[in-house]
């Protein structure tokens, strides 16, 4: 009769974290969080930026903090069509953001914008920047950007898909989707500036989700090669808990760094470092109860990690049990 072994002897007798207890609960609520995001974003849009939108975005510098509403009403006032007026890292640093117009534009358009805000507020403010970006440049961005992020996807699904078993590769390429579909509807709801930062943050928040879930991945297809004894289930286990403390001092040092570049790295990387820490948090879940657990519910064994290709090194280790 075949010896039976406990998870925490497949695991050399320390504890392993039946992480696989909570998948249903964990699908579920993914779930509902990913019908949440597409239906905020259907509702509430993007909040595009300059970078995509095109329009002219001026910044100007007061003697003293000013009443925005009153700032907004003098510049329609004075002939302005839809100025969006807002703080822009501290209380004296204004931004006018306006829509693509004809005729004037760059230092023209921000001197006649200064002198409306002067006469408002009779102070004698001053022109930081002005920047101003076609419609017709937006319009390409937007689709250079959403070209990027779909292209990105494709290109993991086709790597990975060589790499893993298909049922690993599918679980990171939809805990990947999931990552991006979440942070997207979160920036939605805040009504966060969608702006070229935000796809580089996007971007980046793949790339370190993908790495993550690599990681994971390669070290259950490891132990399935290793372990001879043990159900799929405990195997998942004891794989996610050999790359538990890996997985928590990478993603704790990269939140406290990104958290640091959020408190300080002034109003343009706002958008950028929240992103990330969105992002980075989300995929560092998405590894265990979306990538993981979704391959182990499509019926993952060792017998479809065996089929694969093993490198010599990896076919020679022994089993960790006999």
């Amino acid at each position: 009769m075949a010896q039976e072994y406990s998870i925490e002897q497949l695991n050399h007798g320390r504890k392993v974290v039946d992480f696989m207890r909570w998948d249903t609960l964990a699908f579920i609520i993914s779930g509902l969080l990913i019908v949440a995001a597409i239906a905020i974003i259907g509702v509430r849009g993007f909040n595009w930026g300059l970078d995509f939108t095109g329009g002219t975005v001026i910044e100007i510098n007061l003697e003293k903090p000013a009443d925005l509403d009153a700032l907004r009403e003098g510049l329609v006032k004075a002939g302005f069509e839809e100025p969006l007026v807002q703080n822009f890292g501290s209380s004296r640093d204004v931004m006018v953001r306006m829509p693509p117009t004809t005729g004037n534009a760059g230092t023209e358009l921000g001197n006649k914008v200064l002198a409306s805000i002067n006469q408002t507020t009779q102070q004698s403010a001053t022109v930081k920047r002005v920047e101003f970006v076609g419609p017709s440049v937006g319009t390409d961005l937007a689709q250079a950007g959403a070209m990027a992020l779909l292209s990105a996807l494709i290109a993991i699904l086709i790597y990975i898909g060589f790499r893993f078993e298909w049922r690993l590769a599918l679980g990171t390429v939809l805990a990947l989707a999931h990552d991006v579909i979440i942070t997207c509807g979160i920036l939605s709801l805040f009504h966060v500036e969608i702006d070229l930062t935000i796809v580089a943050s996007l971007m980046s928040v793949i790339g370190y989700s993908l790495n993550d879930k690599i990681v994971v991945s390669d070290r259950i297809r490891e132990n399935f090669r290793k372990i001879r004894r043990g159900s799929s289930y405990d195997i998942t286990n004891v794989s996610l808990t050999q790359t538990l403390s890996r997985t928590l001092i990478t993603s704790i040092t990269t939140l406290a760094m990104i958290l640091i570049l959020f408190i300080f790295g002034g109003a343009l990387l706002k958008g950028f470092s929240l992103t990330m820490l969105i992002g980075v948090t989300i995929g560092t879940i998405s590894s265990i109860y979306v990538s993981s657990a979704l391959a182990l519910k499509l019926g993952m064994k060792r017998e479809h990690m065996l089929v694969q290709k093993v490198e010599k090194e990896g076919a020679d280790q022994p089993s960790i049990l006999p």
